[in-house]
């Protein structure tokens, strides 16, 4: 884990714009704390991929490899369920299908607010601790 003070935080989405997206939105309300990686392959992001990870965002549908199997690989490399949130345009029902309780600390659907104001709720609780 970061130090104290910064929170690593790596996004991984094929989507160069929710890259985007989430970056700023994360350096906006986390001025001070967050540190923001972003890679739109998840291939590039593989090598960095580590326990130093404060909070991993990741994309389940991607090209060349499934965010299921990304996750896993994280959790392998030492990166805590509690620290790992999954994004996708399915619905919560069929992400939570595919994620078991404690496999991640959230699976999150991108497009529905509910889901968003739980996303925040979560962001808030990992970058505030």
């Amino acid at each position: 884990m970061s130090d104290e003070k910064n929170k690593r935080v790596v996004i991984v989405d094929d989507s160069p714009s929710y890259c985007d997206l989430w970056s700023n939105f994360m350096l906006e309300r986390y001025p001070d704390v967050a540190k923001v990686e972003t890679y739109s392959h998840p291939y590039d992001a593989l090598p960095k991929i580590d326990d130093s990870i404060d909070l991993l965002i990741v994309d389940l549908e991607m090209p060349g490899m499934d965010g299921k199997k990304f996750v896993d690989y994280a959790r392998q490399k030492g990166v805590s369920p509690r620290r790992i949130v999954v994004t996708s345009s399915h619905s919560a029902d069929e992400l939570h299908q595919r994620f078991r309780i404690g496999e991640t600390i959230a699976v999150i659907n991108k497009t529905e607010a509910k889901q968003q104001e739980a996303f925040l709720m979560i962001l808030d609780s990992v970058m505030r601790r």
